[in-house]
């Protein structure tokens, strides 16, 4: 899968899939991400086998409906922002596309109401 170099070189990870769940695409930072996981290696598998059973599932039914899965984490004193959602060509849907955004450990929060 071809991408633009932005993204290729982009500082968070973008990883993509079809929606079967095979791996389609992973960035510079995600191949670096999930490097102790087989980083490059992962392309053309399936990401179904990489998760525990209750994010399996809820992978599984994200492959089904298009939908938005969104939340934070803490591994090893590093936190992120995980970001799920199905990608579009011609309006139809084609699978996942996983975003993971390291977060710093203050980080301010703007309310902008108007």
């Amino acid at each position: 899968m071809d991408m633009p170099d932005w993204v290729t070189r982009f500082p968070g990870s973008v990883t993509v899939s079809d929606d079967t769940g095979k791996v389609l695409y992973m960035n510079e930072a995600a191949i670096a991400r999930y490097g102790p996981l087989g980083g490059a290696a992962n392309i053309g598998t399936n990401m179904l086998g990489c998760h525990p059973d209750g994010a399996r599932a809820k992978v599984e039914e994200m492959l089904g409906t298009p939908s938005l899965n969104v939340y934070t984490i803490e591994k090893g004193g590093r936190r992120s922002l995980i970001y799920h959602t199905t990608w579009y060509r011609d309006g139809q849907p084609m699978g996942l596309v996983e975003l993971i955004l390291d977060l710093p450990a203050a980080m301010p929060h703007h309310v902008r109401d108007g």
